[in-house]
């Protein structure tokens, strides 16, 4: 059996915290695909990994 890497998802509302934003503004970059998430149910869960790069990424420059 191949080994299958072990993923950690997170909630909304921890993807909010760590990237300290509101719930709404997850929920924008979810729905314009900037934040890769998978839909549980009534739920959105997005990857850590994910995360952990939009959190990485440069902000670009506004104006």
């Amino acid at each position: 059996m191949p080994d299958v890497p072990e993923v950690r998802f997170l909630t909304v509302a921890e993807v909010a915290e760590l990237m300290r934003v509101s719930k709404m503004t997850v929920y924008r970059l979810v729905h314009s695909g900037d934040l890769p998430a998978i839909r549980f149910g009534r739920s959105y869960r997005v990857p850590e990994t994910a995360v952990t790069a939009a959190l990485q990424r440069p902000i670009s420059d506004v104006g």
